[in-house]
């Protein structure tokens, strides 16, 4: 009897020792109630580029349209004194070569805003592209009966071990396996 007493003390003192969160190093360890990811948005330039045809007008030879200004002129004082008579056929081929140039002239003018050129030229541009990046967690735990909530830079999982009262908050790697 009395060594079934003995047993039965040892196997209560177990079990309170067992419920009281008490493991075998004597450590406790705080409840993890959530975790919730902290992120920032990290923005990336890069450089995106593509070909694009553009038309160019053609520097004139003959800037001043000096050709057509003549040429017309010529043509115009022609069909002028094909015009009246005496006097009058003066007047009109003077009047013919002003009519021709102005025309000489705004017919070349027309010709080379028309003469064009087309290259292709390359264009680039900054776009920037998005991505998220988990900076920490915050983290809330129950320890001792008091909620209360930490910044860490990592997931804790289900608890977080506690030492002489502390969190103990540096991420605990796996032992070594022994060979």
């Amino acid at each position: 009897m009395k060594k079934t007493l003995i047993t039965s003390g040892a196997v209560v003192l177990i079990s309170i020792a067992g419920i009281s969160g008490c493991n075998k190093k004597g450590e406790e360890a705080a409840e993890v109630l959530s975790v919730k990811p902290i992120t920032e948005t990290i923005k990336t330039p890069r450089e995106v580029c593509h070909d694009e045809v553009v038309t160019h007008q053609k520097q004139p030879d003959d800037s001043n349209q000096i050709a057509g200004t003549a040429v017309g002129a010529v043509v115009g004082g022609l069909l002028g004194n094909q015009v009246g008579g005496g006097s009058g056929k003066k007047v009109a081929t003077v009047a013919g070569a002003a009519a021709g140039a102005y025309a000489g002239k705004k017919v070349q003018e027309n010709m080379q805003a028309g003469d064009t050129y087309t290259t292709t030229e390359k264009r680039c541009e900054t776009t920037y592209d998005s991505s998220k990046k988990t900076v920490g967690y915050t983290v809330e735990y129950k320890l001792n009966e008091q909620t209360k909530t930490i910044r860490m830079d990592y997931d804790p999982g289900n608890s977080i071990p506690v030492k002489e009262g502390e969190l103990v908050l540096s991420k605990q790697d796996p032992a070594p396996l022994k060979k």
